[in-house]
């Protein structure tokens, strides 16, 4: 018995993208390992992605309950209109209400070339990860004595393609919902580094190049014509939303499969929030807040930095007058000194409380001043933040 689709959640002031990692390797079979919704509104600036993990028990049409990530290769070998893709497309909108526009799916050879393309990239490692990595990308990944331990974080590091690609896809000492969370955190990172270089000038020379690496339906008139929009994203207008427990509940098909049931109305609340346009950024997209560190500990500012855009502020950094800094401060330029902002700032850097100075001053580049302290912790969850 089918269950009942999910009513329409997006509208036509959005333009929804499935961005897609996939596992192929030559000769072999494959499915989506990576599934991320990003949901744009160009005339506002703002952007809502979407983590789905893989094992997420759907309906897909045609076929009946799977694991969403066999939808694509199911569309690809029964004959389905529109291929992988259109499968794909239709059951996300069946289960999700939502229209996806377009897709976009990388392979791993792809991806590290995106990256590398870029020059490689600064990711905010706000929670230290150790996991296995291959000593090197071309070494015999059969062989387990191929493999060690490798840490990176907590700090703002630097990833060339084939770090980026183990820092997004490693699970072996974690989950597919914390994958999700780093996954973000190197998507925001390569949208953000490509606005900083000259990117969109070179867009139709970059589309000839990743044709064929990427597989999109994502004409080159299409880039064209949402490229001019690009310049209104930030970081801070960028909310992250993961389906994760209490979302779904871990249970065992009657086949024996361990897959993820979705608690529909809690999945619901959610989807419906993250398909609608941001009361909150309409108010913090006003509200800088500029960061200093004055901690020990290196890049501690790119962290908090990082962590505010996720609260949906919009922040600058600077140099502290000192680096030993036993507690956090925060100045609060504002004429108006609302106490309620104060506490919402601190509490999104994840503060039990912080020393408070105020200096009103209307011409201040900045409406709020953060100094780290040594109190400060960067680990944290981007879910924990109300954006």
């Amino acid at each position: 018995m089918e269950p009942t689709a999910l009513p329409p959640l997006t509208d036509n002031e959005t333009v929804n993208f499935l961005l897609i990692g996939s596992d192929k390797r030559p000769g072999s079979s494959y499915r989506t390992d990576t599934m991320v919704i990003a949901i744009v509104w160009p005339k506002d600036g703002q952007v809502s992605l979407i983590s789905i993990p893989r094992d997420l028990w759907i309906y897909i049409p045609t076929v009946g309950m799977q694991r969403v990530n066999t939808a694509y290769q199911s569309g690809e070998i029964g004959g389905y209109l529109g291929g992988g893709p259109g499968l794909l497309k239709d059951a996300i909108a069946y289960n999700l209400g939502i229209r996806i526009d377009y897709t976009a799916m990388v392979d791993f050879d792809g991806f590290r070339r995106i990256v590398d393309t870029l020059g490689g990239i600064e990711v905010p490692v706000s929670c230290a990860y150790t996991d296995w990595r291959l000593i090197d990308p071309s070494y015999d990944p059969n062989n387990e004595n191929n493999w060690w331990l490798y840490t990176v974080g907590p700090g703002q590091v630097h990833m060339d393609g084939d770090l980026a690609l183990w820092y997004a896809r490693s699970r072996s000492k974690s989950n597919d919902f914390d994958r999700g969370r780093r996954q973000q955190e190197v998507l925001r990172t390569i949208f953000q580094k490509a606005l900083q270089t000259d990117t969109f000038s070179k867009i139709p020379q970059l589309y000839n190049d990743f044709s064929s690496t990427v597989i999109t339906d994502l004409g080159l008139t299409d880039m064209l014509r949402m490229a001019p929009y690009a310049v209104n994203f930030t970081n801070a207008n960028i909310r992250g939303y993961f389906i994760n427990p209490p979302l779904v509940s871990p249970w065992t098909t009657p086949g024996g499969a361990s897959v993820l049931l979705p608690n529909e109305e809690a999945l619901k609340q959610m989807l419906v929030e993250a398909t609608t346009l941001s009361a909150y950024s309409v108010t913090r997209e006003t509200i800088t807040v500029e960061v200093q560190n004055g901690a020990s500990f290196e890049t501690l500012e790119s962290l908090a930095a990082s962590r505010l855009n996720y609260a949906g502020y919009q922040t600058i950094l600077s140099t502290a007058d000192r680096r030993d800094y036993a507690n956090s401060v925060l100045v609060d330029f504002t004429p108006g000194q609302d106490p309620a902002q104060r506490q919402t700032i601190i509490n999104s850097l994840g503060l039990y409380s912080a020393n408070i100075i105020s200096l009103p001053d209307a011409n201040s580049a900045a409406q709020y001043r953060v100094i780290l302290g040594a109190d400060y912790q960067p680990c944290f969850q981007p879910q924990e933040l109300t954006h």
